[in-house]
Order: structure tokens, then C-alpha cells, then sequence
């Protein structure tokens, strides 16, 4: 389910990975492992495949996967533990506390398949007749408004963010949306496998209604409505990567502007069913898109709108469903467009729908058993050294005037840092649980949280709050807060291990904190200033010499081959691979002040401190992906791949090439390396 809330443009991910990632193994990984590489191939040829070619061999994808690597395997790890957690909460006791009841009788709800196959569609059918009684467009966009409300995505989307231009307040943002598969381009490439992919699109639309009762002729010509529909509002929509420049996204206006713009989308009867706050000024981020469908919401029969909102609510609650559901839902969404061979079993679904509906009641008794204040110290520690080794580098760039070092060392000062888990948990106690009632616990977490995201509006930005749960096996940075963010789930092995060397640690959780700053600095996060705001703080010079920088990263990075014949969109990913590229460099440095005075030289493993380095960050990259989750996230991810999250840092790295004795022509020596930072 799609809440109607975005934290897109302020959240920048250290990967795209679901949190619970599957396994037959829950064992803890460990850190760095020589037993993982492959030495018969030469690191300076292929660096990737030399640190985790024999890792590759022995870790095939999981049947209930389609990508497979060193964060998936921490994330099974921390799935079993929240499954001990919940299998225990999940008893009746009168004794149990609030948090426990929530967390077990969420979990026990949705493990009851037995009550899910009963009730089939039955669930949702109160929704479905409420677009059924739609007769005005006035009851469209009320209806509309009534399922963003429950965190049903159709139309369009509208959230709460910082103000781009004054990072202290929430503001509201409407924004494109309506869309069901997984990127705009989906609907408008003419490539003979997207051609396929909307065929395959239309029968599975079609088999879905079918199983809501609409006779075969009725449901595929209600199918190829929707694809429709759901393409005129692809057409007008901007593509990810346009959407990564601040500018494209950045369109104050007042209330009234957006309903002369866009009359027939009535904001102002949505707002107030919305039950928003006060939005006299909003953001806008696609004005054309709202230009573009305006008119379009009164050429389109209310029929077919009616139909267009009857699959977005079959869709967004089909996991939920009886079995029939859940299986044509997976064949699609899963099996076909991302290779996955079967489903996850059901625990490991109810476990993630807990963690991803309530995950901070969750995270209390995750943090309780496996992360504490030590944990914490420990952290903040490695994260000062990196910041230290970043303003050095600041200080070391030769391309940059002092004028702008000073300002970027501002903003380097003004970082927040927070760690493992928030200091005031989330307060769930409105969220009526249920044990019996898996669909409406969902949708009454959905609205809890949809109505606390609007209810931010008009109010100063919490800047202690979370935007990931604690077991999350991920980081983030955020722009408009100018913060980097460690849930406890990461904080372990394979990427920080006590009892391994610093070298290995720096190569993985340096890396980690390297990346996360770095992202402060990137083509995104460098045209927010510390406090958050969207201004520029560069001189033109200087910013000119920094775009021509990432323009080598983006170029190079587009040479790279995702699967067959799909390359990777060097702009999409240009702040993770900036990042990435960054992030050793600064983590190397901080490693190498933390061994000041101790032996360089010394060996472990038959490898120096600077080797287990690059070997450590290699290895928590090592990952197996299917070909069809390839292609999807070559559209749609923001991350490049393991393998060039890896050969395309070194490529770029002198320290790598001597580190390892690599020579000019060898395919890890860049003729041309590309170094923002």
C-alpha cells in the first residue's frame, strides 16, 4: 500500500532494499572473508568479481527473491529476530502491555490465512461501493480524497515537507501520481519489452477484476481503460531523473493559484475532506502535470474513472486478500516483472507488514534485545573521524575557492547525527488493532499516518524524528533537515564488527557514514544550504567546476551495462555514485589517521591495512540479482548495482590502483577518473 504522504525529495537512501530480505539461513553474516573472493581473477581487471566471486558462486538467489547480497543476508538475520519478538507478543495475556498487544494481534491478523481466504474481497467491498455510488465529478474527487485519506494512492499524490525556502516549517505539496507500474516510462517506451510488459499488464488487470466477479469480455475491456488512463497521466508526468534537480520540483504557490491552474481537480473541496490544515501556500512540484489532466478529468467518462478507482483500491489491498488475490498479484508484480520464482512465506510477509505499519512500537522491543547506548558511543566515534577526514578534504581541493570551502565547512558543522533508534518513540495508542481484522488494521495504520504526516502542516519541523523503523539494514541523509541518520539494524555485521581490524570496519561502516555525508554534497544536497533551505552557497566558478565533475560521473556511470541490452541512467544515479566515489575516499582517510603511527605494511590475511580496505567495502556489496529485478531497477532505482557500486569507485580510486599495484591500461585505471570529491 502507497501512503499519500512522499519523503523522496528530503531522504536520500544508502540502497533501494526491502528491509526483509529472505533466506533458508538466519545465522548473523559476518564481516570480511577471504573465503569470499576469488583470487584467480586479477583485482586491478575486475575488482568486483575478485572480492566476491566465490561468494557469488555459493549464495544463489533465494526461490522468494530477486536480488540477493550481504545487506539482504543482515536483513534475514534481523526478520528472525523480529519474529521471535512477534510470535511471543502475539500470545493472548491480559498482562501484555499497549505496545506488545499492537505489535502481537497486527502480526497474529495477518497470519491468519485461514480468516483471509474466508472473507475473499469481502474486506475492501465497503470501498468498492463507495466508488460505485460516484455519479458527479464532485463525488469523484471526494472519493479521491477518501482513499488518499487511507493511504490508497489514484490520481495524484498530496503530502506535508519542509519548505524548500524555509527548512523550519511543514508545508503542504501536491505532486503527480496515478500510476501503477513501476516508472512512467513503462507506459510510453515503444521497445518490444515494454510493448510486452503492457500486454502482460492488461491480462493481469484483467484477471484481477475478474476475480471481483466481472465477466472476462467486461473485465479486459475495463483492463485496457485503466492502461488508459493510467498512460495519459505518464505522458504528463516528469521522469525520475529530471526529478533529482531541485529546481524541477520547485513551485510555491498559493491556494488560489493551484485551483485557477487546475479548476477541475475542486482543491479546494479536497482540502477540506482531507480535513488539511491551513494551506494558503503550497508546493507544487509538476505544474504541467496538473495542467495536462486537468481537462482530462472531465473528457474521461465517469465510468472509466469509476473503474480506474476500483482497481487502485483491488491493488493496493490485494496482498491482504484471499489466496486467489495474493497469488495473481505475485505472478505480476513479482514474478513477472522482477523474476521472483514463489512467494515469501507468510510469516516473513506478516513480519515486514508489522514493521512497515507500526515499525517504532516494533523497534521499541527490537532496541531492547539488540542495541543500546554503547552502541550509540561506539557510532558517533567512527562518525567524527569520517567528518573530520571530510573537512579535510575540503581543505586538501584544489579546484575550490576558499570562499565556498568555508561555506561547505559550515554546513559540514551544522550535520546532525542520529543513531540507532529515535529518542521519543511514536505514540500508536489511537491505532485501533484487531486480532481478526488484518485489512482494517492496515488501512487504520495507513490513516493514522497519513493524518499525522497533513497534520504537520503549518507547524515547525520535528527535526528528531525518523523516517526509517530501527531494524532497518539501511541509512539515509536528508537535505532539508542536513542530518544522517543509522537505524541499529545496519550497525552490525557484516559492515562493523568489534572483534575485526580497523581497516575492514572502515571499509564497510566508514564507507556507510562516508556515503551519507557525502550526500550532503552531491548534485542534489549541495544546492541546499545547513539549515535546509534550497540556495546556493557556491560561488558560479566554483559550482561550474562541480557540475563538470558530475557530468564525468554521470557519463561514465551510463557506459555501464545493467542487463542485456539496459544501460544505467548516469543521471539517475549520479548522487549515489557521488556519494559512493566520495564516501571511500573520505572513509580511507579517516582510516588512516585512526592507524597514525602504527604499521601500513603489516599484513593480515596476506593483505595490507589499504587492501582490507577495498576488500571490506567491496564485500558488502556482493549480490546476486535476477535479470528481469536488473532491468526494473536500471529504470527505477536511484543505486546502481553492487558490481559498479564497487568497479566504479575503484576505477576512479589512485589509492586503489596503488594499493593493489594496478597499471595504466588495466580496466580498474581510469584514462579519464572522475573525482567530485
Amino acid at each position: 500500500m502507497k501512503r499519500s504522504f512522499c519523503i523522496l525529495f528530503s531522504l536520500t537512501l544508502l540502497l533501494s532494499v526491502s528491509l526483509f530480505a529472505q533466506s533458508a539461513s538466519s545465522d548473523k553474516p559476518i564481516t570480511f572473508d577471504v573465503k569470499n573472493m576469488d583470487t584467480t581473477v586479477d583485482p586491478c581487471v575486475d575488482f568486483y568479481k575478485y572480492a566476491c566471486g566465490t561468494w557469488m558462486k555459493n549464495n544463489p538467489i533465494p526461490g522468494d527473491q530477486t536480488r540477493w547480497g550481504r545487506f539482504n543476508q543482515l536483513a534475514e538475520h534481523n526478520l528472525n529476530v523480529l519474529r521471535e519478538i512477534l510470535e511471543k507478543s502475539s500470545k493472548a495475556d491480559a498482562s501484555r502491555d499497549a505496545v506488545t498487544q499492537k505489535i502481537g494481534d497486527f502480526y497474529a491478523s495477518c497470519m491468519d490465512e485461514a480468516n483471509a481466504n474466508k472473507l475473499g474481497a469481502k474486506p475492501i467491498q465497503p470501498i468498492l461501493d463507495r466508488v460505485a455510488k460516484i455519479k458527479t465529478q464532485k463525488d469523484f474527487i471526494s472519493t479521491v480524497a477518501f482513499l488518499h485519506s487511507q493511504g490508497m494512492g489514484s490520481l495524484f499524490s498530496m503530502y506535508s515537507q519542509p519548505d524548500m525556502h524555509d527548512a523550519t516549517q511543514m508545508i503542504a505539496y501536491v505532486d503527480q501520481g496515478g500510476l501503477s507500474l513501476p516508472d512512467r516510462d513503462y507506459y510510453l517506451a515503444d521497445d518490444a519489452k515494454s510493448k510486452e510488459t503492457r500486454d502482460k499488464y492488461v491480462e493481469h488487470v484483467t484477471k484481477m477484476l475478474q476475480l471481483l466477479g466481472d465477466k472476462p469480455d467486461a473485465a479486459s475491456s475495463e483492463a485496457k481503460k485503466i492502461l488508459d488512463i493510467e498512460t495519459t497521466l505518464a505522458k504528463a508526468s516528469m521522469d525520475r531523473a529530471a526529478r533529482r534537480n531541485p529546481k524541477n520540483r520547485d513551485h510555491k504557490m498559493t491556494d488560489k493559484d493551484l485551483e485557477t491552474l487546475a479548476p477541475n481537480f475542486m482543491f479546494a473541496q479536497y482540502f477540506t475532506e482531507r480535513a488539511v490544515p491551513s494551506v494558503s501556500t503550497l508546493n507544487n512540484t509538476n505544474p504541467d502535470f496538473f495542467k495536462q489532466i486537468d481537462p482530462i478529468i472531465k473528457s474521461v467518462p465517469l465510468a472509466d474513472w469509476k473503474t480506474y478507482l476500483r482497481w487502485h483500491v483491488l491493488r493496493e489491498n490485494a496482498p491482504f486478500l484471499s489466496q486467489p488475490f495474493v497469488d495473481e498479484d505475485f505472478a505480476f508484480n513479482r514474478a513477472y516483472l522482477n523474476g521472483q520464482k514463489e512467494n515469501q512465506a507468510r510469516w516473513k510477509r506478516c513480519v515486514t507488514r508489522v514493521d512497515e505499519e507500526i515499525g517504532e512500537a516494533l523497534g521499541q522491543k527490537y532496541v531492547a534485545e539488540n542495541f543500546g547506548q554503547e552502541g550509540k558511543d561506539r557510532t558517533l566515534k567512527l562518525v567524527n573521524n569520517v567528518e573530520g577526514a571530510m573537512s579535510d578534504d575540503f581543505k586538501s581541493l584544489e579546484w575550490m575557492s576558499d570562499t565556498t570551502k568555508k561555506q561547505a565547512q559550515v554546513k559540514l558543522d551544522a550535520i546532525r547525527n542520529h543513531i540507532g533508534f529515535p529518542d521519543k518513540w511514536r505514540d500508536y495508542s489511537t491505532v485501533k488493532i484487531e486480532r481478526a481484522d488484518l485489512v482494517g488494521n492496515v488501512l487504520r495504520a495507513e490513516a493514522f499516518e497519513v493524518k499525522r504526516q497533513l497534520n504537520k502542516i503549518g507547524k515547525p519541523v520535528d527535526r528528531d524524528e525518523w523516517s526509517m523503523t530501527p531494524p532497518t539494514v539501511n541509512a539515509y541523509y536528508r537535505s532539508s533537515m542536513n542530518d544522517i541518520n543509522f537505524p541499529a539494524g545496519i550497525l552490525q555485521p557484516p559492515f562493523y564488527d568489534q572483534s575485526i581490524d580497523d581497516a575492514v570496519n572502515y571499509g564497510g561502516i566508514g564507507a556507510v557514514i562516508g556515503h551519507e555525508l557525502t550526500h550532503g554534497f552531491d548534485d542534489q544536497g549541495s544546492q541546499f544550504d545547513a539549515k535546509g533551505n534550497f540556495n546556493s552557497w557556491w560561488t558560479k566558478e566554483d559550482r561550474a567546476e562541480f557540475d563538470k565533475r558530475t557530468d564525468c560521473l554521470a557519463d561514465e556511470y551510463s557506459q555501464f551495462v545493467a542487463t542485456d541490452d539496459v544501460h544505467l541512467n548516469g543521471r539517475l544515479t549520479l548522487g549515489e555514485n557521488t556519494a559512493d566515489n566520495g564516501g571511500v575516499k573520505i572513509a580511507l582517510m579517516a582510516l588512516r589517521k585512526a592507524m597514525d603511527g602504527q604499521d601500513m605494511n603489516k599484513k593480515i590475511d596476506g593483505f595490507t591495512p589499504e587492501q582490507r580496505f577495498f576488500l571490506g567495502y567491496a564485500q558488502i556489496w556482493c549480490q546476486n540479482v535476477t535479470p528481469e529485478n536488473a532491468r526494473v531497477r536500471a529504470k527505477t532505482d536511484p543505486h546502481s548495482p553492487g558490481q559498479y557500486r564497487v568497479n566504479g569507485v575503484v576505477v576512479n580510486s589512485a589509492d586503489f590502483q596503488k594499493a593493489f599495484g594496478c597499471q595504466a591500461g588495466q580496466s580498474m585505471v581510469s584514462a579519464n577518473a572522475c573525482r567530485p570529491w
